[in-house]
């Protein structure tokens, strides 16, 4: 980039992005609704949905079918934007989305959705494992510590606190 600059894009889970993008072409959808999901560790980066959005364009879907959400923090926030793009700019009988987010937390995302009143039809990507526990304890290898154990230790400690909070909070 000229002088100097450096474009920085997070591509966190581009599984999301291309799942939606396969469910379009399928014809599954005829709209795409990107979040405008923030980090709040990388505040000087775009809303994930404005860099999804332009991707979309380039593998040719239409701009009239891509819309993203304002900027949003959380599961949570991120139902009510995308209730309030359906009843404001969509189509406002529309309460009903393919939710696509990872498996591991679909279900906490699913149960915050239909509490909006969106009907959800899930379409979990990200799947952390295609093997069963039971077939990891055969491996003597897989039982010394190792820091990416740790990382997933956390991922899923997350993943709990959030269910409780939201069942606690939402209610």
């Amino acid at each position: 980039m000229p002088n100097g600059s450096t474009k920085i894009i997070e591509w966190y889970d581009p599984d999301r992005f291309f799942a939606g993008i396969n469910l379009y072409k399928a014809n599954k959808s005829n709209r795409l609704i990107f979040t405008g999901g923030r980090s709040p560790f990388n505040p000087n980066l775009p809303p994930e949905g404005d860099t999804y959005i332009i991707e979309a364009i380039s593998m040719g879907i239409p701009k009239e079918d891509l819309f993203t959400t304002y900027p949003v923090n959380n599961t949570y926030q991120e139902a009510k934007a995308i209730k309030e793009l359906l009843n404001n700019e969509i189509l406002s009988n529309q309460k009903k989305i393919i939710l696509v987010t990872s498996a591991f937390h679909m279900q906490r995302a699913k149960e915050v959705f239909e509490r909006e009143g969106i009907n959800v039809f899930p379409y979990p990507v990200d799947f952390k494992s295609n093997k069963s526990f039971l077939s990891s304890l055969k491996n003597p290898l897989k039982w010394i510590p190792n820091s990416s154990y740790f990382n997933k230790s956390s991922s899923a400690i997350r993943e709990i606190i959030g269910r409780v909070i939201y069942r606690s909070w939402i209610r």
